[in-house]
């Protein structure tokens, strides 16, 4: 792919010698503030060029990408050392394919999800709008991420492929990079922090040429979720909280410096394994559970249950629990969209603030009592 781009800008740079080359590497650059984010960076040069840089496309990288985002109308005309970059992109982008529901509602806050014509896994998507586009035939089904359909992908003529990938071992990635299609990581998921991964609505912008309003709408929901933290610190007591649900007679509780704990901190509870080191999930066995979290007063996601009939057909042991005797448990599990997709897992990540309201709701009533939550729910 690099081969194709150098000859295509060489061809370019001699047939309009009378141009002004602009070389990319003496550019001045200004860098884009990311205060909460920790997985990228933005640069910008004041001829518009953006250099992206991924630090965390999954867990454990060990090495960054970088990418060259050009404005169209300066390409022909810019010296690029191909060989710095990991992808080059023509911006604004028209065609675009992204591969996680996580990447749907950045798209659609930033006004270019008209610009999606592939998805792996259409049917996990519960956005509205975009099911409405996949119905009338403008997004494609591509199979599934590790394995996506590159024959179908690559007739689609994307700009850009935005990937999701827990390595970088997909070899249908590589096909399309050797195509000659853009492939860039998204490392969204790998963030620890609820703002962290809302603002990866800035990786999206510059795409698009939409800084401006990705800034702006970022800054509404930072706003709105520290207004709601505050609102939450007035609480007078604390709840115990418990998470997850056995698999296989393992038990999955959030770590303490995981996404999850983060929230439930910021809603003023008071959860059991706070004091825990991991970001991720915790494997446990039931006893030691029962054992520290017997008498909590809200259990949230019991597995993938989402009636209290169904979590005592999958286990008695879970009617030990105070939060099943009071029916305080809620799950994220419910609300999903025409062909079963979860809105918690595509919507949750771009508005924080939204789950924390919700678990406010929960913990407090008093403090958000005409609040209708969007993403938690009781159990039936």
């Amino acid at each position: 792919m690099k081969r194709v781009l150098f000859g295509f800008v060489l061809i370019f740079i001699l047939g309009c010698k009378n141009k002004n080359n602009s070389p990319i590497d003496n550019v001045p650059s200004e860098s884009t503030v990311i205060p909460y984010a920790k997985g990228f960076t933005l640069e910008r040069s004041d001829n518009g060029i953006t250099i992206i840089k991924i630090y965390s496309p999954w867990p454990n990288a060990e090495a960054a990408f970088t990418y060259a985002l050009v404005p169209r109308e300066i390409l022909p005309y810019t010296t690029l050392n191909v060989d710095a970059y990991d992808a080059i992109v023509a911006v604004p982008v028209a065609r675009i394919i992204v591969t996680s529901t996580t990447h749907i509602p950045a798209l659609e806050a930033l006004g270019v999800a008209d610009r999606l014509i592939g998805f792996p896994s259409t049917s996990l998507i519960s956005s509205k709008f975009t099911r409405q586009r996949i119905d009338e035939g403008y997004v494609q089904e591509l199979g599934n991420n590790e394995n996506i359909n590159t024959e179908v992908t690559i007739s689609l003529h994307p700009d850009v492929v935005v990937g999701f990938g827990i390595n970088n071992q997909n070899k249908a990635y590589k096909t399309l990079q050797q195509s000659g299609i853009p492939v860039v990581y998204n490392g969204d998921w790998t963030e620890e922090t609820p703002l962290g991964k809302a603002e990866w609505i800035k990786f999206f912008a510059p795409f698009f040429k939409a800084e401006k309003k990705a800034d702006s709408l970022f800054k509404e929901i930072e706003s709105s979720y520290l207004k709601a933290q505050a609102l939450a610190a007035k609480a007078v007591d604390r709840p115990t909280v418990l998470t997850g649900g056995l698999y296989k007679d393992v038990w999955h509780v959030a770590g303490g410096k995981s996404w999850m704990a983060t929230f439930l901190r910021d809603a003023h509870a008071d959860y059991l394994w706070a004091d825990t080191q991991d970001t991720g999930g915790i494997a446990l066995s039931l006893e030691s559970v029962l054992e520290k979290a017997q008498t909590a007063a809200f259990w949230l996601n019991p597995s993938s249950e989402t009636t209290y009939d169904g979590m005592s057909g999958a286990n008695r042991h879970y009617e030990y629990f105070d939060a099943f005797k009071h029916k305080k448990c809620y799950s994220s599990n419910k609300v999903k969209g025409a062909t079963g997709g979860v809105l918690f897992y595509e919507l949750a990540p771009n508005r924080p603030d939204l789950v924390l309201q919700d678990l406010i709701h929960i913990f407090h009533p008093g403090l958000l009592p005409e609040y209708e939550p969007i993403f938690f729910k009781p159990l039936d």
